[in-house]
């Protein structure tokens, strides 16, 4: 496999909750757009007391969709993957709501502290008043009537990004880390590809049976789709350098053409995408710059 095969195949079935899986409702928030594909998905689990993965955006049909779906049933615990507007901001509303405590790694924070005069690019789209009443820890179980769900830190996406499994039963709920539809957003200052590739290492080692993402449909082939996920970021990276060889020294000169058939409405995540590679391959001493890392900085192949 040259990469990963993206499944675009989804309906999101707004306001209605669906099974998806033996004790599992998957409901979709309508907030599409061309970084959440068809939707945020929030996830149940359980039977009469149940836990809720990703309550979404703040959204009114979405929140009475899922108030609707936990009718007759207590909600002890919420649990956030991560603190980007289109799915953590329900959670406070849906507390006060129900009296469930939230869990979540923590708040938000960059992955890197902000070099002199840059300016984090999605700082609007950051949840910062989200704070989890329980900080998870990586392999911390928490556990409710019926089910049971561990902790695996995933930082890449986000500083504070963290996928949920559901022991016993081989899922993931792995949230922005790993969907199915496309490639996760890693950008600088909030991402860092590093740490991204660590963490899908990690699920690799893994081996789990069915991923359950954030945004679209579910990943039924993990191991050969988290494979291919690794082969599309290495083949990106020698991309990268490839340009850089051959002269492109800034990223917008490289996104021109390494993105020439990707939907211009989308070349500034790719520009960050670019950066968080770079930021990566500098740290390894493969590349080299005239100032710090950042949109407007000239590259060159180290040693060159």
């Amino acid at each position: 496999m040259s990469g990963a095969n993206f499944d675009l195949f989804f309906e999101p079935a707004y306001g209605r909750a669906i099974s998806v899986g033996d004790g599992i409702q998957r409901l979709t928030a309508n907030n599409p757009n061309p970084f959440t594909f068809r939707g945020t998905n929030s996830y149940i689990v359980g039977g009469s007391s149940v836990a809720v993965i990703d309550p979404g955006p703040q959204d009114e049909a979405h929140f009475k969709a899922l108030m609707a779906a936990l009718s007759g049933r207590q909600v002890t615990h919420i649990f956030v993957s991560h603190t980007h507007r289109d799915h953590s901001p329900l959670a406070g509303r849906l507390q006060r709501e129900t009296g469930a405590l939230t869990v979540g790694e923590g708040p938000h924070r960059p992955s890197r502290p902000l070099r002199e005069g840059e300016i984090n690019p999605f700082a609007e789209s950051s949840d910062m008043d989200f704070v989890p009443d329980i900080a998870i820890r990586d392999g911390q179980t928490i556990s409710g009537d019926g089910w049971a769900l561990t902790g695996v830190l995933t930082p890449g996406h986000t500083a504070n990004h963290a996928a949920f499994a559901l022991e016993g039963s081989g899922i993931l709920f792995s949230a922005d880390h790993v969907m199915a539809w496309a490639t996760t957003v890693v950008a600088p200052p909030d991402g860092s590809m590093a740490d991204y590739m660590a963490s899908l290492d990690k699920l690799i080692a893994r081996n789990d049976g069915l991923l359950l993402p954030g945004h679209g449909g579910p990943v039924t082939t993990p191991a050969p789709f988290l494979r291919g996920l690794k082969t599309h970021r290495r083949l990106r990276e020698r991309a990268i350098v490839e340009r850089i060889r051959a002269g492109d020294g800034t990223i917008a000169k490289m996104v021109e053409v390494i993105y020439r058939d990707v939907d211009r409405r989308l070349h500034g995540a790719a520009a960050l995408s670019v950066l968080a590679h770079i930021e990566d391959l500098m740290e390894r001493g493969e590349v080299t710059a005239d100032r710090p890392p950042s949109l407007v900085a000239h590259y060159r192949l180290a040693g060159g």
